[in-house]
């Protein structure tokens, strides 16, 4: 009912995109999808080099299962974005991440993927300015990047630099909402010491900056490949601009998702860099059934694994303590046969010494005593 109300009217051309869709090349749509799913691994890949060596004991097809849980939830929910991380959290830390580590993973993969966005967008922004001049997106796209980059910059620069404000602020949010203060405190001063080490680490921020490039540039490919199934190519700076300004929108959280609005932003821009209405329609309807929609159902379908089967978590931890308990039997074992045997051995030297220095075998030179 919300799609057929809210969001379709927000779509216009419509029903000419309908009459037109069968046009269209279905290998394309389903090279869009491949590479979709490819841009969500990749972002798996970003949080899993953001975990560093906390990450050693979740292996990727677990955190990729976590990913897209908590994307499932960010995108039915308002404001999903903060839903989407205390899941993660919840489904990490039950994997036996650090809890700190964890939170640093999140925070770390999310603010590295805004900086990056901004990064591809400016790229778009200077590539295409000599060719096509400057108009109204332009300067939106620059003012919301530069805002999101303040942002991100503020945080990362308040928690390496002013750890002492910043922990006064968690401390006295914890005693409002009558939690741990000592814990949050904590936790401040170790994604501080993580955050340092990252900005020391050139290889590790390196990995992280380029599975963040990578997971915005798939995605954008998705959405090139979907919007050419309908119609003509889009030139590369198009796209980036459509792209970075959509997505850099859809931060806002007034529908789960940024469902309609995305929509509502992309049609308009594909029309005024060249394409039809009715291509810029289908095109991103299409994308995003395969970026928004198709995740909901693959994240639900992939939490249930986490959950119950034979590839869940609380199975997954009985084994791993199961393993523990026999490694720890096997030690025991070997650790007491050898101690049995140098008890023995330790044993039979003392008969053998007793027997040569006994005065029956020093006062008897028969035969038979010898033997």
């Amino acid at each position: 009912m919300i799609v057929w109300f809210f969001v379709l009217p927000l779509i216009p051309g419509m029903r000419n995109a309908a009459r037109e869709a069968r046009s269209v090349n279905p290998a394309l749509l389903g090279v869009g999808l491949v590479l979709e799913l490819a841009a969500l691994m990749c972002y798996s890949l970003l949080t899993k080099a953001a975990l560093g060596a906390g990450g050693q004991g979740i292996s990727r097809w677990r955190l990729f299962r976590i990913q897209m849980s908590t994307k499932a939830l960010s995108s039915i929910v308002p404001g999903g974005s903060a839903a989407g991380s205390a899941l993660g959290y919840r489904l990490m830390t039950l994997s036996g991440v650090q809890g700190p580590d964890a939170g640093f993973a999140l925070a770390t993969a999310g603010l590295t993927s805004a900086v990056m966005l901004n990064v591809v967008l400016w790229f778009g922004l200077i590539v295409s300015i000599p060719i096509r001049g400057v108009n109204k997106f332009y300067g939106t796209a620059a003012i919301a990047g530069i805002i999101l980059m303040g942002i991100a910059a503020a945080i990362v620069i308040g928690l390496m630099e002013g750890q002492g404000r910043a922990e006064k602020v968690l401390r006295w949010v914890a005693r409002k909402f009558g939690l741990n203060e000592d814990r949050a405190g904590a936790a401040v001063r170790q994604v501080g010491r993580r955050l340092e080490d990252l900005a020391a680490d050139k290889q590790l921020l390196g990995r992280v900056a380029m599975w963040a490039v990578a997971n915005w540039v798939l995605d954008a490919a998705s959405l090139w490949v979907f919007l050419r199934a309908f119609g003509p190519s889009l030139d590369a700076d198009a796209l980036i601009i459509s792209f970075g300004l959509a997505n850099l929108l859809a931060v806002i959280p007034i529908t789960p998702g940024g469902l309609g609005i995305v929509e509502g932003v992309y049609i308009p821009t594909l029309v005024g860099f060249g394409l039809t209405r009715a291509n810029a329609t289908l095109g991103v309807l299409t994308y995003r059934i395969a970026q928004f929609w198709f995740p909901i159902l693959l994240g639900g379908f992939l939490y249930l694994t986490l959950r119950v089967g034979p590839w869940s978590i609380k199975r997954r931890g009985k084994l791993d303590r199961l393993r523990d308990l026999a490694k720890e039997t096997d030690t025991n074992r070997e650790a007491h046969s050898t101690s049995r045997r140098a008890s023995n051995g330790a044993r039979s030297r003392t008969k053998a010494t007793t027997t040569r220095n006994s005065p029956a075998g020093d006062a008897c030179d028969c035969h038979a005593c010898h033997s």
